[in-house]
């Protein structure tokens, strides 16, 4: 737990420098939440309903509670966090929260979509909010969907490994010639294919004959799993292995770690978790997003909807190579800087689905 809250801090006190510039996104729907407007002496309560992986994920859980955290110090706001165990917890985890005075309530992953649904309806004078789920339909006017473009985030991840793994293997003894990298996924969900996606786009674009290896664990909180996937892309001659598994995903980092490779983290810069082995990781900028979202609710201005973050507003990207700076040619760089230029300028189309790669003809 303490290698938890270190790991918090640093999110936090990084993500207090970039939320200043950081844009607050596009706005697919908006509709003003008919939360009361009464002045209220009590001080404001942020609080957020984990999912089964809990805090301690390195990854969005801990991304978003970082961005609760960080509004406790920036805004005065009152942070408060409930684990979940299992997924019979969301409902009765999100609306216990409600009930017990906290005026914005998060839930966090894509698996916790009907629970805030149902929490945030039973609960109108509470402002929900969703990371990794858009509003639709049948959601109220106060809730919020944050939802990122990953497939943005996993496409720079893939050119980062598809030129590495082919033209600088000798920069580094962790790399080989077979031109074989990896992906390891938690469960399918909309999220995780647009990484996936990405990342196998982005790698093809810079090394056509790649060959990525990609495999799902179906859990996100598996790390046996997660290792074994990862151990056994190594042996079919991966040297760098992306994951976006959550918990998960930190047994195939562990994996790398073993054998001697490179992996790519997710969510959040996860070089922390195994500094000699995480290459880079595909951020998307959760930390900010929490806080813009509470920010506004603290400020008046909350809107429902969904809010979409991507490339163009710099909200989503890799992280940086930290010790493999100077293992990482400058050559490498500049192709990032590249792709992320014809993005934002619309040159660059990046797919989001298996559907979509496949007519792409990767």
């Amino acid at each position: 737990m303490k290698k938890t809250k270190i790991f918090l801090a640093l999110i936090v006190l990084v993500s207090m420098v970039l939320v200043g510039a950081f844009a607050s996104g596009s706005q697919e729907e908006e509709t003003t939440a008919p939360a009361s407007e009464e002045v209220s002496s009590q001080p404001f309560i942020a609080a957020m309903a984990t999912d089964v992986g809990g805090l301690g994920d390195k990854s969005f859980n801990d991304g978003a509670y970082g961005g609760i955290e960080m509004a406790a110090t920036n805004l005065g706001v009152v942070d408060k966090v409930v684990e979940s165990k299992q997924q019979t917890d969301y409902v009765p985890n999100l609306s216990g929260l409600a009930e017990d005075g906290a005026n914005m309530v998060f839930a966090v992953g894509f698996l916790m979509e009907q629970a805030v649904t149902e929490a945030a309806t039973n609960n109108p004078d509470t402002y929900f909010a969703g990371i990794d789920i858009a509003a639709g339909d049948a959601s109220p006017e106060n809730f919020m969907g944050i939802v990122f473009n990953e497939h943005e985030a996993g496409y720079l991840a893939g050119v980062v490994a598809g030129l590495m793994t082919k033209d600088y293997a000798s920069a580094s003894d962790k790399l080989n010639d077979d031109n074989v990298i990896g992906v390891v996924l938690g469960m399918f969900i909309p999220a995780v294919e647009k990484y996936e996606v990405g990342y196998i786009a982005g790698a093809k674009s810079v090394n056509p004959d790649i060959e990525v290896l990609s495999a799902t664990a179906g859990d996100f909180t598996d790390q046996a799993k997660g290792k074994e996937l990862a151990l056994a892309m190594i042996e079919q001659g991966a040297d760098i292995v992306f994951h976006a598994a959550g918990l998960t995903g930190l047994g195939a980092i562990n994996a790398c770690s073993e054998e001697g490779c490179l992996a790519i983290g997710v969510d959040v810069d996860q070089n922390a978790v195994a500094p000699d082995t995480v290459l880079t990781s595909a951020e998307k900028k959760i930390v900010q997003a929490t806080y813009l979202a509470i920010e506004s609710a603290v400020n008046g201005t909350f809107q429902g909807g969904t809010k979409v973050f991507g490339i163009n507003d710099d909200a989503v990207g890799i992280s940086d190579f930290h010790s493999f700076d100077s293992v990482v040619p400058q050559e490498v760089k500049d192709a990032v800087a590249d792709a992320v230029a014809k993005m934002k300028a619309g040159e660059i189309a990046v797919p989001t689905t298996r559907e979509e790669l496949a007519a792409m003809g990767y």
